[in-house]
C-alpha cells in the first residue's frame, strides 16, 4: 500500500495525523559522533509554522550532519529529532519513507538529472511515490510557474543557468508539498545578483505558502536577506541565537561577531593598525545601537550633553527585519581622562552598546 498522500490531498502543507501544534521542527540535545569528534555537541532549535531559520557556522562546525540528521540520512547518536510532533530519531528506513516526503531538499550543486527534462526532474519524487503522470505533471506546471519557468518545462539542464537549474531545484523540492524546506549551502554556487533573486523567490514562497525554512549557510548575508531568526554553530554548538536583527546589532560570541565582519562596518584597518591599548590622545568606541535608539538624534543630544567630546569615525545604519541596526566609531578625547567613561555612560543609558578598542594619538 503506497504512504504517500497524493498532491490534491495536501494542498495546504497539511500535518500528518497526530502532529500538534505550529512547531515543524524540535529537536533536543541531539549528538551525533564520528570516532572520538563530537559533530552535534547537544544540539537543541525549533523552528515554527511559516518560520526561516538561519544557520550558520564556519565549515566543520557541523551544518551538513545537522542537516543530514533532519532528513534522517544521519542516525543521532542520543536526543530527540521531532518533525511535526513525531520524533523520527531510532525509526526504520520504512518507517522513515512517509516523513521524509513532508522535507523538501534545495542542494549547493543544484542535483538535477541531466538525461530528464526541467518538468521531469520536477516531477520525479511524484513518480517515485506512484502519483499518476497527468496529475504529477500538472503539478510540474504549477511549480513552473510559481518559480518563474513556465517556459522551461521541455527543456534540458544544461541548456539552463545556474539561477534557472537552482529554480528548478526548489520547484522540485516544492513537488510534494513539504511542511519543512531545508536549503543545505543553495546560493553559495551562484553570482550575487542570482542569489539575490533566489533569496526573494524563496521568501516569496515562504510567505505564500506558509512554508517553515530552514537556511544552511556560512554567509551571513543569506541570513539577514530574509531569515527571521539564526542560530549560530560553532564545534556542534549553538553558542548563540536570536532574532536575526538583535544577533546583528549585539553579537554575543567572537564567532559570530568575526562572522558578521563582511557585512557590519568594521573600523579601517590603517586606524586599527595604530590603536594602542594603554594611552594616546583619543580614546576609540565602538558604538552599536539597535531599535528607536539607532533613529534618534542621539550624538546631537551626546554633543549636547559633553560638548566638544567626540568625532564620527566611521560607520552606518542598515535596517534588518524593518529594525534600524547601526554601528559607529567615534573618538573622545583624552585630555579628561574621565571623558571617554562618560561618554560611555551617557550612550550605555540610552540602550547603546559601547566597547573601548584602543588609543590613537
Amino acid at each position: 500500500m503506497n504512504s504517500f498522500i497524493p498532491a490534491t490531498a495536501i494542498g495546504a502543507n497539511a500535518p500528518p495525523p497526530g502532529a500538534t501544534g505550529d512547531e515543524i521542527v524540535r529537536l533536543v540535545d541531539v549528538r551525533r559522533r564520528f570516532g572520538a569528534t563530537p559533530a552535534l555537541d547537544g544540539i537543541s532549535l525549533t523552528a515554527r509554522r511559516g518560520e526561516i531559520v538561519g544557520i550558520i557556522g564556519r565549515s566543520g562546525a557541523g551544518k551538513s550532519t545537522l542537516i543530514r540528521c533532519l532528513n534522517g540520512l544521519e542516525h543521532a547518536d542520543s536526543g530527540e529529532i521531532h518533525i511535526e510532533g513525531r520524533d523520527i530519531a531510532g525509526l526504520s528506513e520504512n518507517e522513515l519513507q512517509p516523513l521524509r516526503r513532508r522535507i523538501g531538499m534545495i542542494f549547493q550543486h543544484f542535483n538535477l538529472l541531466s538525461a530528464k527534462t526541467v518538468e521531469e526532474n520536477i516531477a520525479l519524487p511524484l513518480k517515485i511515490a506512484g502519483v499518476g503522470k497527468a496529475e504529477r505533471l500538472a503539478r510540474a506546471r504549477e511549480l513552473l510557474d510559481l518559480v518563474g519557468l513556465s517556459d522551461k518545462a521541455k527543456a534540458y539542464p544544461a541548456a539552463l543557468s545556474g539561477g534557472q537549474k537552482q529554480r528548478v531545484g526548489i520547484a522540485r523540492a516544492l513537488s510534494a508539498r513539504p511542511a519543512l524546506l531545508l536549503s543545505d549551502e543553495a546560493t553559495s554556487a551562484l553570482d550575487p545578483e542570482t542569489t539575490r533573486s533566489i533569496l526573494a523567490l524563496l521568501k516569496d514562497i515562504n510567505r505564500k505558502l506558509g512554508l517553515t525554512i530552514l537556511l544552511i549557510t556560512h554567509e551571513m548575508e543569506v541570513v539577514r536577506s530574509i531569515a527571521d531568526r539564526v542560530a549560530v554553530i560553532d564545534a556542534g554548538r549553538i553558542v548563540e541565537e536570536g532574532a536575526v536583527w538583535s544577533v546583528f546589532a549585539n553579537p554575543q560570541t567572537e564567532i559570530t561577531a568575526s562572522l558578521l565582519s563582511t557585512i557590519r562596518p568594521q573600523l579601517p584597518e590603517h586606524i586599527a593598525a595604530r590603536l594602542s591599548q594603554i594611552s594616546g590622545a583619543e580614546a576609540i568606541l565602538s558604538v552599536d545601537l539597535a531599535g528607536p535608539a539607532a533613529q534618534g538624534a542621539l550624538f546631537a543630544e551626546l554633543s549636547a550633553a559633553l560638548p566638544h567630546s567626540f568625532r564620527l569615525v566611521h560607520g552606518g545604519i542598515d535596517h534588518i527585519q524593518n529594525q534600524p541596526v547601526a554601528r559607529f566609531f567615534i573618538a573622545v578625547p583624552t585630555r579628561d581622562e574621565t571623558l571617554p567613561a562618560k561618554v560611555t555612560d551617557f550612550l550605555s543609558a540610552r540602550s547603546a552598546w559601547v566597547e573601548v578598542l584602543g588609543y590613537d594619538d
